[in-house]
């Protein structure tokens, strides 16, 4: 599908308003989620981002079960079915070259079609969008008594070198990976992020006959990570490599001394797929690299006047790299918080804990996926795992589970969790 340079008519050349009741900084998913919810509600919302959509994401594409259910949710899963490419399973594959197939409801799109598509969902429920803006810093009113950061009160943009003030009632952050905006917001609390990803497509004519999946694959030669190849469709495949990081008790990351091109090279050496892709491929583009921010560490969510939402907070799953359902997910609940305190004319101390608590109940989810991420630094324990599924039904069905979170991947490589691979 073809895109104009902006899905908004009036958004590229119209004058910035001087005032509304909630302005959203960043249309990716969150950013998108959130303005729709709102505008839907009949709240004045003003979408803004530094680009202009459709634009490239560095990211894997993949769709799996939580992005389906908050699409539908936005009611647009249909139609970005029409355009992404279906997939039957995961393909996970060990160092030893063993691979289960694990079923799931699963897709591929790439982000700059998603990205355009839910853009341009928020401006049809009612935000007003204008791009190219760029997020320059907060407004804030003046200090309380007690001397601590006044309540946000609106943003400084710029737009082709003119300044303008843009006063809000709420400011959404979802600047995604990026911690200026956060560090200038007073949010952030790690800026090291929580890994790197690269990637890039390549369309080989000679597979196009091939089963549609998703392949994610383990070997020694991709620690701290693994490596992925999934299809996006006219003989084309998004292939990529990811690294995550070890996360200190404190909760900040240490980097790893990881250098994703020799990576990338060691992935087209070691599985025959990444090798027959690349060998009779012309890879389209560039490769592109990109932060993780993960765990929903890191960062405050919001402040008086002001929340964050989507990999600004961390909402990209640790050990899969998985952020686009969450990303969503997370916009979606704070557009649900600030409604439900417009609702109940809750203060903004309310509605920052209410929006807070939500996140927090997400928490444990995540936690489970940093527990996994343990296969990315030890991947002999991805072939234990896809030795037993290979033989036991039960524990490939939780591992389709994993995909559409009802089941644990943390408890699957516990001690306890081993012991049961080992004995059932």
């Amino acid at each position: 599908m073809t895109f104009a340079a902006n899905p908004d008519p009036t958004g590229a050349d119209a004058a910035l308003p001087s005032r509304c009741e909630v302005l959203v900084v960043g249309s990716g998913p969150a950013g998108a989620a959130c303005a729709t919810l709102l505008a839907r509600a009949g709240v004045q919302v003003v979408l803004i981002d530094q680009q202009v959509f459709p634009r490239e994401k560095v990211c894997g594409d993949g769709l799996i079960p939580d992005a389906h259910h908050a699409l539908a949710r936005l009611g647009l899963l249909e139609a970005v079915m029409a355009q992404a490419c279906p997939v039957e399973h995961v393909r996970c594959v060990g160092p030893s070259g063993a691979h289960v197939d694990v079923p799931g409801r699963l897709a591929v799109l790439p982000r700059r079609e998603l990205d355009a598509l839910l853009q341009r969902h928020a401006i049809e429920a009612g935000a007003r969008c204008h791009t190219p803006v760029k997020f320059e810093g907060l407004l804030e009113a003046a200090p309380g008594p007690a001397g601590g950061p006044g309540r946000v009160v609106g943003a400084r943009l710029s737009r082709a070198g003119t300044f303008h003030e843009l006063h809000a009632d709420w400011v959404v952050l979802a600047t995604g990976a990026p911690v200026p905006p956060m560090v200038g917001a007073g949010l952030c609390t790690r800026r090291t992020p929580s890994g790197i990803a690269l990637r890039g497509y390549v369309r080989n004519p000679a597979l196009a006959g091939q089963p549609r999946r998703m392949e994610v694959v383990w070997h020694r030669e991709l620690r701290p990570g693994y490596g992925w190849i999934f299809p996006v469709g006219d003989a084309t495949f998004n292939i990529g490599v990811g690294a995550f990081f070890d996360t200190r008790c404190d909760g900040r990351s240490v980097a790893a001394d990881v250098n994703l091109r020799r990576v990338f090279e060691a992935f087209t050496r070691v599985h025959p797929a990444a090798a027959a892709l690349m060998s009779g491929g012309e890879l389209l583009g560039r490769l592109e690299g990109a932060p993780l921010r993960c765990t929903l560490r890191g960062a405050h969510s919001g402040r008086p006047g002001l929340l964050a939402t989507g990999e600004a907070v961390g909402s990209t799953y640790d050990f899969t790299g998985e952020g686009i359902g969450k990303a969503l997910e997370t916009g979606l609940l704070a557009a649900e918080a600030l409604l439900g305190g417009r609702e109940r004319g809750a203060p903004a101390e309310a509605i920052c804990a209410d929006y807070d608590a939500a996140l927090q109940r997400l928490r444990p989810r995540f936690d489970l996926y940093e527990r996994a991420n343990r296969v990315n630094r030890h991947p002999w324990l991805a072939d234990l795992v896809i030795w037993r599924a290979r033989r036991s039904p039960r524990l490939l069905r939780r591992m389709s589970g994993v995909l559409d979170e009802t089941s644990n991947p943390g408890h699957l490589i516990t001690a306890r969790g081993l012991l049961k691979l080992l004995l059932q």
